[in-house]
């Protein structure tokens, strides 16, 4: 019967130590930007910068046969 008590009173104090953290999280402004997470799958990344190189070789590589 103890155990249940000490278990009871171990998940109490986690949960308090959860609230505590996020309301400290909030009120730093963890959560403030919430447009920003949907539309940023709509975004276009930046190729890195290897593929560009590559692809204006071919590019001038074709050219250059063209001509």
């Amino acid at each position: 019967m103890s155990a249940i008590f000490v278990a009871m009173g171990a998940s109490f104090l986690v949960a308090v130590i959860f609230l505590i953290l996020y309301l400290l999280s909030v009120k730093k402004g963890q959560f403030e930007d919430t447009y920003t997470p949907s539309v940023r799958m709509l975004f276009d990344e930046e190729a890195p910068k290897i593929e560009l190189e590559n692809e204006n070789k071919s590019k001038q590589h074709n050219n250059s046969k063209e001509q």
